[in-house]
């Protein structure tokens, strides 16, 4: 048993380090914005993938951009449109006359690290296509699976503003995102910071060097799942969620996926934080990330001026923090 948890602090160490190296390189081109980069960090240990909502210009391609050249992974960008085909982003079949075989050239889906822009843009069959990779880390192509890299993490964003000839994301769409950011403009400091390392010929993001690889990334997503979650805790989080489905002011509460989506990334955030256990404090951290896009409030909620984010506060306000055991 003390063999076991020794490793335990090893591994957990190995992630805090790991994450804290990571942060380190994105930083250098991604300024002021350190809690966003540690729940895009908690996010992809815990095998998620994440749904940002945000104006244009506030530095999503950096982060994505800047995430995978410190993990020495690969990179896509896929700009969404509404005339874009799920072949577009899968990869397709494509005939060889001289072999006479077809052959498969693979999508820019088939990258470790991939940022899907303006994802709402897409029609619902791209989506679709979409949705199978970010559930089953595989794409399907004329009757043939293609298995997807690992690590595999995808960064969708949406533009909150502008709703013209945009596709809402259909609930099971929203659901498969284990959290939802949103990164905001920085602070005058940080924007005067950004603005000065453009001064070179060169962006800043080319200075970034690989800090740790792929396979470490995996080692250390398979190591969350032994960070220790107390049964309190574990009730805790049951209890949250059971709020939402019961609270008379919400209409759809937070689903199984979505409690399971919290547990995992309370694993992933109290590691990153050199612990071997969670904490209330971890789960109340992350329940308006995780929440955010899980719970659709009632007309007559939304017509009082409710948004999810006050139902959220107001539902962790109310419910007392449990005692927890931390072995």
């Amino acid at each position: 048993m003390e063999t076991s948890k020794k490793e335990l602090n090893k591994s957990v160490k190995f992630i805090s380090d790991s994450a804290a190296k990571i942060a380190e390189s994105i930083m250098k081109v991604f300024k002021g914005k350190s809690e966003v980069v540690e729940l895009i960090l908690t996010t992809l240990f815990a095998k998620g993938h994440v749904l940002l909502e945000d104006v244009p210009g506030t530095g999503k391609t950096v982060l994505a951009k800047s995430l995978a050249k410190s993990i020495d992974s690969t990179f896509s960008r896929i700009q969404c449109t509404p005339d874009l085909m799920p072949a577009d982003v899968t990869g397709s079949s494509i005939f060889y006359p001289k072999t006479q075989e077809f052959q498969f050239r693979s999508g820019p889906i088939m990258s470790s690290m991939v940022l899907v822009d303006e994802l709402n843009r897409a029609t619902p069959r791209t989506q679709s296509a979409l949705l199978e990779a970010m559930a089953e880390g595989q794409v399907s192509v004329d009757g043939n699976t293609y298995k997807l890299p690992e690590p595999f993490f995808l960064i969708a964003t949406e533009n909150p503003v502008e709703s013209e000839g945009t596709f809402p994301l259909p609930e099971a769409q929203k659901d498969r995102f284990m959290m939802s950011l949103s990164i905001g403009y920085p602070d005058l400091e940080n924007e005067a910071m950004i603005i000065e390392s453009q001064r070179s010929i060169h962006h800043p993001i080319e200075t970034i060097k690989p800090c740790i690889t792929c396979e470490e990334i995996l080692t250390c997503q398979n190591d969350i799942v032994d960070v220790h979650v107390d049964r309190g805790v574990l009730d805790y989080i049951l209890q949250l969620v059971n709020t939402t489905r019961n609270d008379s002011l919400i209409k759809v509460g937070v689903s199984p996926r979505g409690a399971i989506a919290l547990y995992k990334a309370c694993q992933s955030y109290a590691a990153i934080h050199n612990r071997t256990y969670v904490v209330p404090d971890d789960v109340k951290t992350l329940v308006p990330y995780v929440f955010e896009k899980r719970i659709i409030l009632n007309p007559d909620s939304l017509m009082k001026g409710y948004s999810n984010s006050e139902i959220i506060k107001r539902i962790l306000d109310q419910q007392p923090v449990p005692n927890y055991s931390t072995k």
